[in-house]
């Protein structure tokens, strides 16, 4: 039986209510599966690190590269200042584990919960293939005279040619697995800004250069504002989009939106068949701490992720058809924190849909 080594990393805030529900359903597909997991919980976050002044360090990062994958609720204290133990903990990882790839599945699976003038679940499927480790994100920059008049910030985007190139491939890949997995056409949208960036033409250019190789999948560019317009107008246009870091940070949100709310959004930050990292992308919402009123959807779709990253297809598609049964039905009327259901309420509901599944 296969035994995988899962890191667990609760985090702050919302994040231990939501992950606590996201392990129940692993561990009822776990129960009926042909396959075995192993925790192990790391403490880093932003209340660890007000009670022992720790962060992240390189042994960590080298421990984290012998797990089989990493779930994490959330990160993130307001009595922390912002970002120091993010950068510790997500770019640790990222960084750490060269977590080239930021997956975001958008998918709608309750026409009621989204804000889009009728759209249904058959408009609104597609993913999102965010490069996840350059751009504006590679921590390159600072500030000069901080606090005086004279406060100079800057920061430098950098754009490899291996980062890019690496992304690209990646999302025709995963293209061609959704027009196989579907029956329908294949289709990769490339979002830069290239008319106003102009070192975003490494992306114009390795697209082009790339895409020669996948002739049978349709090939199309949009600079990122006309995307996020198009995103609200036709959602139905888009199936796998490609995008620098920071765009597909700000357009992931947009279609978590699309499908009803951050509450049920999940992603992976992903090294092609290496230790990989799941989590919701909700924030650690630390006014909704300890009220069991969060959505655990988000946590829960990223264990569907997880499982379907480590090639446990049967048991990811349980996770999934059971929060897609609840979510259609009605039965969870929202992803949000005024459901009128509770975070383990939720969980057990989900996992009363796996055992039926």
């Amino acid at each position: 039986m296969k035994t995988y080594k899962i890191g667990v990393l609760p985090g702050d805030g919302i994040g231990p209510e939501v992950l606590d529900e996201g392990l129940k359903a692993l561990e009822t597909v776990v129960g009926g599966g042909d396959f075995e997991c192993d925790f192990i919980e790391y403490p880093y976050s932003g209340e660890y690190y007000l009670k022992t002044g720790k962060l992240v360090t390189q042994d960590v990062i080298d421990e984290w590269s012998g797990l089989d994958a990493v779930l994490m609720g959330a990160i993130g204290h307001p009595d922390v200042e912002p970002g120091l133990v993010e950068r510790s903990v997500i770019l640790g990882l990222r960084f750490g584990l060269d977590l080239y790839i930021n997956l975001r599945p958008i998918k709608l699976y309750a026409e009621e919960q989204c804000p889009l003038k009728d759209k249904k679940p058959e408009d609104i499927d597609m993913v999102v293939v965010r490069e996840n480790t350059e751009g504006l994100y590679s921590q390159i920059g600072g500030i000069l005279k901080k606090g005086t008049p004279d406060e100079v910030a800057t920061v430098t985007g950098v754009y490899t040619r291996k980062g890019v190139e690496r992304a690209i491939r990646y999302a025709f890949e995963i293209a061609g697995q959704r027009a196989e997995e579907r029956g329908r056409t294949a289709r990769v949208t490339m979002v830069d800004k290239a008319n106003a960036i102009r070192p975003h033409d490494i992306w114009t250019r390795t697209f082009a250069e790339v895409g020669e190789e996948f002739t049978e999948i349709e090939q199309d560019h949009a600079y990122v504002d006309a995307c996020t317009m198009w995103m609200v107008k036709n959602p139905e246009w888009y199936d796998v989009i490609v995008t620098t870091n920071l765009f597909g940070d700000i357009i992931t949100d947009l279609g978590a939106m699309l499908q009803g709310g951050m509450g049920i959004a999940a992603s992976g930050n992903i090294h092609p068949g290496k230790t990989s990292m799941f989590e919701p992308i909700h924030g650690s919402a630390p006014k909704y701490a300890g009220k069991n009123v969060a959505s655990p959807l988000g946590a829960i779709m990223a264990v569907s992720m997880m499982l379907e990253y480590l090639g446990e297809k049967p048991a990811a598609k349980r996770v999934e058809d059971s929060v897609a049964q609840l979510l259609s039905s009605g039965a969870i009327p929202t992803a949000t924190a005024d459901s009128g259901l509770s975070t383990s309420q939720i969980g057990d509901m989900v996992v009363e849909g796996i055992g039926k599944g």
